[in-house]
């Protein structure tokens, strides 16, 4: 096997060529990882050149580069966040206390444990997404796809990385195990449910990126407040990145959502069905579902294991260190709606056993934000119709109100009453064939399919009518 040259192909902040033992591992995992991305990376777009950004450092304002890549070509580097001098471990029974650079012997297992949660998610939605390039609605939502799509498989460098250079064999097996398992897979399916869904259609990819990804980044900033500094370092920087696919999915719905209004005031009878749309209530639909699979993935209300990960010094809540003053949050508490005997009621519980729970909350302030730019954008295209994010409570399968007969209002109702208006909320088979009939693939550049508005502006300067994905040379 030929050598890799580990600068050219892997840009690197870790000294990776000097790193013998690290560089045996990579000989063995980057085939690996090549193989796995050739099966289950976009589908029939690998010779395609592609405009995409490349991380090259990690210095403000610099740490990307433009230009023309077949994807498998992607340099997928390794960066870690600059080291902050002095830094104290922010949270828990270890706070002030100065981070560590090698993993604590008690919490290997645990932290292994989570690196590998987080790491999973990344190869999993590049699996359900690799059939969306055929039915792209312009090249720029082509392009903004794959740009996706190598960042994750980036992201899943990083925590290999991680993996590889702390955690020895165990480390290195897992991270073999992160190439076998399949989201939607009956006998080795991805670790967390949402990440085993189908994404067969647009309006789902943009909810997902919009819901799925945001919950990422919430989860990348709790692990951004970690002890352990290498791990803490890898998690700011892919913020960096993050931003750019939120970015896809909350542009990606408000321009299904002003094209919907759109067409509906084209047609006589107000429905954007029939000119070839998506009716915002339609759209509805499927934020509903997306937000609410989101949400479960910040584990149960009340739990033991977030209140171990927070004492440990693990995860932290959201800017931990900089927005609370007091970061042991013992003798606290925080009440929460709970039901008993088929009615809602509250209690008080540990702050340290509610720590998902309160990261789940800064997550739905920030997803609130983004529902009053949509309907401000609703407002500017003239329509009276409007978007609200469902209770926190409604269409759960984790956690305490899981399989429990809520509606989008927060509502307790009988399980009758929700059976038959479930339809009204979630997207019905119907629904779900209609959206898949609106999807064919717009590949002449500067052009959109009917269904989704034109973006505000190209990527990086260049205009809508620029070739964001070049089919290969005959």
């Amino acid at each position: 096997m030929a050598d890799i040259d580990y600068q050219s192909l892997i840009p690197n902040n870790v000294n990776l060529d000097s790193d013998k033992r690290l560089q045996r591992a990579l000989e063995k995992w980057q085939p690996a990882y090549l193989d796995w991305w050739n099966q289950m990376g976009p589908e029939s777009f690998q010779l395609h050149d592609v405009y995409l950004r490349t991380a090259v450092s990690t210095e403000p304002g610099g740490w990307a580069q433009f230009g023309y890549v077949k994807m498998p070509e992607y340099r997928w580097g390794i960066f870690l966040d600059d080291k902050v001098a002095d830094r104290r471990i922010p949270c828990g029974d270890h706070a002030g206390e100065p981070v560590w650079q090698e993993v604590p012997g008690e919490y290997r297992n645990v932290l292994r444990r989570i690196i590998v949660t987080q790491a999973d998610t990344e190869p999993a939605s590049v699996e359900q997404q690799r059939w969306l390039g055929m039915t792209a609605p312009s090249l720029y939502d082509m392009r903004n796809l794959f740009q996706v799509n190598v960042e994750e498989g980036r992201h899943l460098w990083a925590m290999v990385y991680l993996l590889h250079a702390y955690f020895g064999k165990d480390g290195r097996d897992e991270a073999d195990d992160l190439l076998a398992r399949r989201a939607g897979d009956a006998d080795k399916p991805r670790i967390l449910d949402a990440f085993n869904q189908p994404c067969p259609d647009w309006l789902t990819f943009f909810c997902f990126t919009c819901f799925t990804d945001r919950d990422g980044k919430y989860q990348l900033g709790a692990l951004a407040e970690s002890g352990f500094d290498p791990l803490s370092r890898t998690c700011r920087f892919m913020l960096t990145e993050e931003a750019h696919h939120l970015f896809v999915g909350e542009t990606g719905v408000e321009r299904i959502l002003r094209r919907g209004a759109q067409l509906a005031k084209l047609d006589r009878n107000g429905d954007a069905r029939a000119q070839g749309g998506v009716p915002v209530a339609m759209t509805q639909k499927w934020i509903n579902y997306w937000f609410c699979y989101s949400i479960d993935l910040f584990g149960s209300e009340i739990s033991t294991n977030a209140a171990d990960f927070f004492a440990a010094g693990l995860k932290g809540r959201w800017a931990e260190a900089k927005d609370y003053d007091e970061h042991t949050a013992l003798d606290q508490w925080h009440r929460l709606s709970t039901v008993e005997n088929g009615k809602l009621s509250s209690k008080e519980v540990p702050l340290r056993n509610a720590m998902n729970e309160m990261l789940r909350q800064s997550y739905i302030k920030d997803a609130e934000r983004v529902v009053k730019r949509w309907n401000q954008a609703l407002e500017e295209e003239g329509s009276s119709e409007r978007i609200t994010l469902p209770d926190s409570r409604f269409f759960r399968r984790q956690g305490i109100y899981a399989n429990l007969p809520f509606g989008p209002d927060g509502q307790l109702l009988s399980q009758d009453e929700y059976d038959r208006n479930i339809g009204n909320w979630l997207p019905s088979a119907e629904d779900r064939a209609y959206v898949t009939s609106l999807m064919h693939r717009v590949q002449e550049p500067g052009k959109m399919a009917n269904w989704i508005a034109a973006p505000k502006k190209g990527i990086h300067g260049n205009s809508m009518d620029f070739e964001y994905v070049k089919p290969p040379q005959a």
